[in-house]
């Protein structure tokens, strides 16, 4: 299969499990979807983060509660994007992010939201982690006004101290935005 049939059927399968019908900030889920996606794309993140990026609400997330996966029955996804792209994307819906985020440049760990348990990720691990959750809220940032309002501060202080593990394509990215708010 080719990476554009995969991206394909991973299209299909949100529109199927209603991503198009769930409103999000900049219109649906599947629109902020597809924007994740090609914004990772754009960085030079690797096809598994792509895919991370097409789907990382699948599970629902500690911000957006909405579920199109059960994240108990993690084949039907595994299947769909692969094993290392769910795995990313299980970690990043099932990430607490109050007991994850501020401590995140120090502890090198991603607490579940799930079921509490903590997981230490590896460097290559933890970038992609980090480079998900801001390309993630820099899609937010720009789709809502009143979100980048409240927020913004907040993400110049998190992504500035998130710097040294992020992609430097990213952080450029994340300056760009950020300082625009200003």
């Amino acid at each position: 299969m080719t990476e554009e049939t995969e991206t394909a059927a991973v299209l299909a399968t949100l529109r199927e499990r209603g991503a198009e019908s769930i409103e999000h900030p900049g219109g649906t889920l599947y629109a902020h979807l597809i924007r994740v996606f090609e914004r990772l794309a754009a960085h030079g993140a690797s096809p598994e983060l792509q895919y991370a990026g097409l789907a990382h609400a699948a599970y629902g997330t500690d911000g957006f509660d909405v579920v199109l996966f059960d994240r108990l029955e993690r084949e039907p996804l595994r299947a769909l994007v692969g094993p290392e792209a769910e795995l990313m994307i299980y970690r990043y819906g099932g990430c607490d992010r109050s007991g994850t985020w501020s401590r995140l440049s120090e502890s090198h760990q991603v607490r579940s939201r799930f079921d509490g348990s903590v997981e230490p990720l590896t460097s290559t691990e933890l970038r992609a982690f980090v480079d998900l959750s801001i390309v993630n809220e820099l899609d937010v940032v720009e789709q809502s006004s009143a979100f980048a309002e409240k927020y913004g501060d907040y993400f110049r202080g998190l992504f500035a101290e998130w710097r040294p593990l992020a992609s430097p394509p990213v952080s450029a990215d994340a300056d760009a935005v950020l300082s625009a708010l200003r």
